[in-house]
């Protein structure tokens, strides 16, 4: 890149590079990530820490790929030891990662620190604990560049500039010789992304990128990512919990439990014929607009597996309400639905089968609860037609994301609001653009 070229707007194209011609280590009719059998286990006194196991993903350039699960699933271990960032002693790390066709499985700690930035980079949690608090923000995005680019200290500092721009963070010119304490959580958010696409990266990994915000800032943080994304064709992978968040921001998402991928689909497909028991779960624990303050909100029952003794047969078995002895003692294995190609999830009794509905019936006649049943809390009646809505609510946001981008291009996704809310009635209650 020759000197003063703005950074926003540099090292990857706006549209789609034609195929076997990107250059570097890319191939043809790779995909620029492609994850199989990744494990990854710690070793602790009380024994191996299982945190991902058996992980298998890919991510087309261009795309974005949302990851979600409760904490303790094994998102962010995920995306790190896909990274290369996982701690070489007293971790053991198998399976194999490509990246652009090229595998970076075994590299070194050096051969690894050349990837990073360039090709891949990743927006961590919390943006005060990610920046230096004694380091200027300026600095702190030159820093990368001045490494990776060989850019003068003049240079480097022109992109800065550039970037402060691109990712919306008014007056740069003042912004860039401010220390992270005097910026607002959202400004060093924005930092923490100008960091990451400092140096063009192929791949970008948001872990929780909207963590300790309030949600119009999420909204706007958000929207910055999808926006920078498009700019740059970039392949991302969208860590969080909320289910709301990767609607209408994700061409397909992977739910994580226990270090696994228990369903994978395509957005529409997964809010409109979810399969397993733990994503229906995790809907239904989306708080709904009608439930009043102070009121109790619905949580999947049980606790997390133990990692390092997991129980037999299907690691959610524990707390699954359709559980049966068959779950007890064979671990389902991923299979792709009949009716729905590009569809997979791992259960003996998926939600929507003539099985799991038989199981419904005897449930309720026994008296118990079930995600989306009616329940009462502190007073509080939330109705089956509130918790249908949300799941109606996100899969018409991600058709509506699909059907708006742009002509003649299916990688970009549509920037909506991740508010989920509902009204009393149940039906869809109006959301505001941030």
């Amino acid at each position: 890149m020759s000197p003063g070229t703005n950074a926003a707007a540099t090292d990857h194209p706006t549209t789609r590079p034609t195929e076997g011609t990107s250059g570097g280590t890319d191939s043809a009719n790779a995909p620029l990530l492609e994850v199989t059998d990744l494990h990854t286990a710690f070793r602790t006194p009380r024994g191996m820490v299982r945190a991902v196991d058996g992980l298998s993903l890919t991510v087309e350039r261009g795309k974005t790929l949302g990851i979600v699960g409760e904490s303790g699933s094994g998102k962010s271990v995920a995306s790190r030891s896909i990274m290369g960032l996982t701690p070489r002693r007293n971790v053991e790390r198998s399976g194999t990662v490509r990246l652009s066709g090229r595998e970076i499985t075994d590299l070194s700690e050096a051969e690894y620190r050349d990837l990073w930035a360039t090709e891949m980079a990743m927006i961590f949690q919390d943006p005060m604990t990610a920046l230096n608090p004694v380091m200027k923000v300026g600095a702190q995005i030159a820093e990368s560049m001045r490494v990776h680019l060989d850019l003068s200290k003049s240079e480097a500092r022109e992109r800065t500039m550039a970037l402060l721009e691109a990712v919306h963070i008014p007056e740069p010119h003042k912004r860039i010789d401010v220390y992270p304490h005097e910026m607002s959580g959202g400004m060093r958010q924005r930092v923490v992304i100008a960091i990451a696409l400092a140096c063009g990266p192929k791949l970008l990994f948001a872990d929780e990128p909207t963590t300790a915000l309030d949600v119009t800032v999420q909204a706007q943080v958000l929207d910055l990512l999808a926006e920078q994304q498009r700019e740059r064709y970039m392949g991302m992978i969208l860590v969080t919990h909320d289910l709301g968040v990767v609607a209408s921001r994700a061409d397909e998402i992977a739910v994580m439990y226990a270090g696994r991928i228990v369903e994978r689909a395509p957005t529409r497909v997964l809010f409109r014929e979810m399969k397993m028991p733990y994503t229906e779960a995790l809907l239904a624990a989306i708080p709904k607009l009608e439930m009043a303050s102070h009121t109790r909100l619905v949580a999947i029952g049980g606790r997390p597996p133990d990692l390092v003794n997991p129980p037999e047969g299907c690691s959610f078995s524990p707390r699954c309400p359709y559980a049966q002895d068959r779950c007890r003692t064979e671990e389902p294995q991923l299979i792709e639905s009949p009716t729905a190609p590009g569809h997979f999830y791992a259960c003996h009794f998926p939600v929507g089968s003539p099985a799991n509905d038989e199981i419904r019936v005897q449930l309720r006649r026994a008296g118990v609860s079930l995600p989306g049943d009616e329940v009462v809390l502190d007073e509080t009646t939330v109705s089956p037609s509130s918790h249908a809505s949300v799941r109606s609510q996100l899969a018409e946001q991600a058709d509506r994301a699909q059907a708006d981008r742009p002509a003649g291009s299916d990688e970009t996704n549509t920037i909506t609001p991740p508010h989920i809310n509902t009204q009393a009635d149940g039906s869809p209650a109006a959301t505001e653009e941030s």
